[in-house]
């Protein structure tokens, strides 16, 4: 077994495509539409899905927003420079929520960013942890 990938259900899929490409570094490797069922799927990743975990952007037909609930936490992404991927994000327009600095209770490098949809990313500095 091995893990293919994980689905977040968005309010505007080319939003979040342009996100987790353009702003994240994330490449679309896929799209398909289903208009009998209403909803379009967007594949983004780091590398192919043959050996990578990608993400399933889902986006439903007329459903703009969606409630997080409390059980939802983050994706994690590791990065060279948390404080460089932070400046980066914010150069390109994103939303940085915890600029990057050690976690609380430990020596691990961290900062959080937020997607179009609300969605934490977390970024773990390499080498940190």
């Amino acid at each position: 077994m091995r893990m293919l990938h994980t689905m977040l259900r968005v309010g505007n899929l080319e939003r979040s495509v342009q996100f987790y490409t353009k702003i994240l570094g994330m490449k679309l490797l896929r799209q398909h539409d289903f208009p009998e069922g209403k909803f379009s799927l967007a594949f983004v990743g780091y590398g192919d899905e043959s050996d990578h975990t990608v993400l399933e952007l889902t986006y439903n037909y007329g459903v703009e927003t969606y409630d997080m609930g409390n059980a939802y936490g983050h994706i994690a992404l590791e990065v060279e420079d948390a404080h460089q991927a932070c400046v980066a994000v914010k150069a390109a327009g994103g939303k940085v929520l915890r600029e990057a600095g050690p976690m609380m209770h430990g020596t691990t490098v961290i900062a959080f960013v937020e997607d179009p949809d609300g969605y934490k990313v977390e970024f773990i500095q390499a080498g940190t942890y």
